[in-house]
């Protein structure tokens, strides 16, 4: 936003800094200044001239010799430009005085253009009549200045006066940046309350009359408000007897340093109240208004629309318009219809000063692709009381500028009326975090000069309802803060109760897992938790299955990033699908996954958001190296029950024989196995591949790190060895099941030592051998002792069909 800074003393009129100086105090106070720019600089020695005679040139057809008038006298300059005239008035730059640039409007040097007398064709000049470009400044802000020649200033300018002082070039334009929260400093209003009270001077805004003839507008206009959550306040006025001519200077000035290009009186008064208040305005010929009615409602799915830029747009259900009785006339908040624009002939208007919904605005310029200076206000969240100050300041502007005959009334649709907000006034609080001792008169006097209230009976400030941005205690400290100075407030050490910061119980889990997966020759792996839904026929998920019920991203980079992921083993594929084609041999990888499962679809509440424990490796090891760091990890969490694999697992991704559930005190806590080779192909991985996944929601509460020790064993032990042939269908986490059940309390240990399958065992058999460990606390065992529970433990193999091997 860039403002200039007699636009800010109109209203501040005390005000008296240099341009750096308003810079720092501005920055300080929070209303960032990235920059300046001082229209005078580089021009020096510039002065009102009256050409008083005009001769030709004796040796030039294109030069002519000027007499000029300068006050205290009378100097010859020779010049080519072809618009002046005898009784003229110009600027003249004088012996040694500078110009900012050159008069074809190029880049402007740093050090500007000394001007020396001189000879041009043999004839003595002694200075310059100047372009406006050579003024540094353009047509834009110069209007009636010619497209090449001397600017010509006004009759009544005084001769030998300050040229530059005339110009309105004693000024310096400031650019800011504006946070988005301070949608009241959009307006040049919102920056003068903010130097004034950076500065602490008084603010004046703008008084609004009333202003109208005696007629009601009612009479004339009907206005309808169908989607009062999209346009929380609609006011319109009207004006006749429309004379369109050029705005006066001081207008056409402030508009043109604030990089608006001024056009004429009625079009320039709602661009001046845009600026001055932040609020956009839009102005329609009443005579086009079909049925004389302004209905604000939602466009149809697959409308068109050209706006006054001529383009055709495509509209759709989510985006306002304005219409008149019978058609489309504007998009409401961003740009009028090519069906309704205002024309020279135009007799009758009607002023719209509207607030529309800030993020409806954002989003149908986005679609739009139609992005304006009214668009981009109203998408930060206006204040709808400021609309109908707006309104009436546009129409006294049209009464003081002699631009038509504003009709009396004003319809104002104002659905839900926006209140002032209230916050309890506490100065200890707003003390103790900012570490200050600043009296509480003292941040009243400040509030003040912010323009907010007090309210002495309640203790609460109140702030206006366009300060949007306060809303807690907070938010006053910080006022008090900006107006204080940060830069006076002193080092103090933050107070309070010291804490000892830790781990959380689930993320000390988490650090477990990752360490035993470490310390096992794996590598960390990092994948996307959004993916392509394709990716489920390559896992050979059903189509029924729930996996498949994935979250959409709304706003996707593309259809392979286009889901949440129901399971981590897709990423874990990828990566080591990545290695394998590079030729990377043996690898190993973990992540802790997230995967996102929904409650419902679509969805009503967040999702279930799982960490999943996945490895991954292809190479050297196999099933059992995997099952070796599963039970690795239980045992470093303190999970010192017996471990369960269930092989009739339903999961289509692994192979049909090289799988299990991993089941522990009769949760299933995961899964591990070997890719099913049709999936390791779809990856393009050419060898066996190993996973194992972990719920760790689900092993959270089996974990304990809660450790007991017991002392060495003061009595000996007692070891049986038993070999014998089972039936294939048989298990060894069957048997282990029987031996544990049965072991009692002696029973100290068990081992698989050996499995053998050839041709001295019995066909469609195996043989198994285990050597079983006793030992008991308080005494040494004798035979029978440890007898009675082998003869328990082989009854019960019995019972399964296994017998002891001879």
């Amino acid at each position: 936003m860039n403002t200039a800074l007699s636009w800010i003393k109109a209203y501040v009129p005390d005000l008296d800094v240099t341009p750096q100086e308003y810079t720092d105090a501005m920055t300080l106070i929070g209303t960032k200044v990235e920059g300046y720019t001082c229209l005078d600089k580089n021009l020096e020695k510039i002065v009102v001239g009256q050409i008083l005679k005009i001769e030709r040139h004796p040796d030039a057809d294109k030069l002519i010799i000027c007499q000029v008038d300068v006050g205290n006298e009378t100097i010859q300059i020779v010049t080519g430009a072809p618009n002046v005239k005898e009784g003229d008035k110009v600027p003249v730059v004088l012996d040694g005085g500078k110009v900012a640039g050159g008069h074809d409007g190029g880049p402007l040097p740093e050090d500007g253009i000394k001007i020396k007398k001189g000879k041009l064709r043999g004839i003595d000049s002694y200075g310059m009549m100047c372009s406006i470009e050579e003024l540094g400044s353009s047509r834009d802000m110069y209007p009636l200045a010619p497209e090449s020649g001397i600017y010509i200033l006004p009759e009544d300018a005084p001769v030998g006066a300050d040229a530059i002082e005339i110009l309105g070039l004693h000024d310096t334009v400031f650019e800011y940046e504006i946070t988005s929260n301070r949608v009241d400093c959009y307006g040049v209003i919102g920056i003068a309350r903010e130097a004034a009270a950076a500065f602490r001077k008084e603010f004046h805004p703008p008084v609004v009359k009333e202003t109208g003839n005696s007629e009601d507008i009612h009479d004339y206009l009907q206005v309808e408000v169908k989607n009062p959550e999209l346009c929380s306040r609609y006011c319109a006025r009207m004006v006749k007897n429309i004379k369109l001519a050029p705005s006066p200077e001081w207008m056409q000035r402030r508009l043109a340093a604030s990089g608006i290009r001024p056009i004429n009186n009625i079009v320039d008064i709602t661009n001046y109240i845009m600026e001055e208040y932040g609020q956009p305005m839009h102005a329609f010929d009443y005579d086009q208004l079909a049925g004389h009615k302004i209905v604000v409602k939602c466009a149809q799915d697959g409308e068109t629309f050209q706006t006054l830029d001529g383009q055709e747009r495509n509209l759709d259900s989510n985006i306002l318009m304005i219409n008149d009785g019978e058609k489309e006339v504007g998009i409401a908040g961003i740009m009028g219809g090519e069906n309704s624009k205002i024309t020279d002939n135009v007799q009758t208007m009607v002023f719209e000063c509207a607030c529309f919904d800030g993020t409806n605005i954002r989003l149908s310029a986005k679609r739009l692709g139609l992005r304006t200076d009214a668009s981009g206000k109203y998408e930060k969240g206006l204040d709808p009381n400021t609309a109908y100050e707006a309104v009436n300041r546009a129409c006294q502007l049209v009464e003081e500028l002699g631009a038509g005959e504003v009709v009396g009334g004003l319809i104002d649709v104002y659905s839900e009326k926006r209140e002032e907000s209230r916050v309890a006034f506490s100065p200890e609080k707003i003390n103790n975090l900012l570490g200050t001792e600043i009296a509480p008169e003292t941040m009243k006097d400040y509030f003040r000069m912010l323009g907010l209230g007090f309210d002495e009976e309640t203790q609460e400030v109140v702030a206006p309802t366009f300060r949007q941005d306060i809303h807690c205690m907070a938010d006053l400290a910080e006022e008090v803060a900006r107006m204080y100075g940060y830069d006076k407030i002193p080092t103090t050490l933050p107070s309070g109760e010291s804490t000892t910061g830790r781990i959380s119980f689930e993320g000390r889990i988490e650090d477990i897992a990752e360490e035993v997966a470490m310390f096992s020759g794996f590598s960390e792996s990092m994948t996307y938790s959004f993916e392509s839904p394709k990716v489920f026929d390559k896992l050979l998920i059903p189509v029924d299955s729930s996996l498949r019920s994935t979250i959409e991203i709304s706003n996707p980079l593309g259809e392979d990033f286009s889901v949440m992921r129901t399971l981590p083993l897709n990423g874990m594929l990828t990566s080591l699908s990545t290695n394998y084609n590079r030729r990377n041999k043996d690898v190993k990888l973990f992540e802790m996954a997230k995967v996102y499962l929904p409650k419902s679809l679509p969805l009503t509440e967040l999702p279930d958001e799982r960490v999943q424990f996945t490895l991954g490796m292809y190479g050297e090891g196999d099933f059992f190296t995997m099952k070796g760091v599963v039970e690795e990890l239980f045992d470093k969490l303190g999970m010192t029950k017996k471990v369960h694999y269930d092989p009739s697992c339903e999961r289509p991704y692994l192979h049909p024989g090289r799988k299990a559930d991993i089941v522990y005190e009769g949760v299933k806590l995961g899964y591990l196995g070997e890719v099913h080779p049709e999936v390791a192909d779809n990856y393009k991985i050419g060898e066996r591949v190993y996973v194992a996944v972990l719920d760790m929601p689900a092993v959270v509460p089996f974990v304990s790190f809660d450790w007991k020790y017991e002392g060495l064993a003061k009595y000996p032990a007692t070891t049986r060895d038993i070999s014998m042939v089972v039936p294939k269908e048989i298990l060894v986490g069957q048997i282990e099941d029987i031996i544990a059940q049965r072991g009692g309390k002696i029973l100290e240990s068990y081992k698989l030592f050996d499995i053998y399958e050839g041709a001295q065992i019995l066909a469609g058999h195996k043989s198994v051998a285990y050597s079983i460990t006793f030992r008991a606390k308080d005494h040494t065992l004798t035979d029978d002792e440890v007898n009675a529970v082998m003869k328990k433990i082989l009854n019960g193999l019995e019972g399964m069909g296994i017998q002891l091997r001879a």
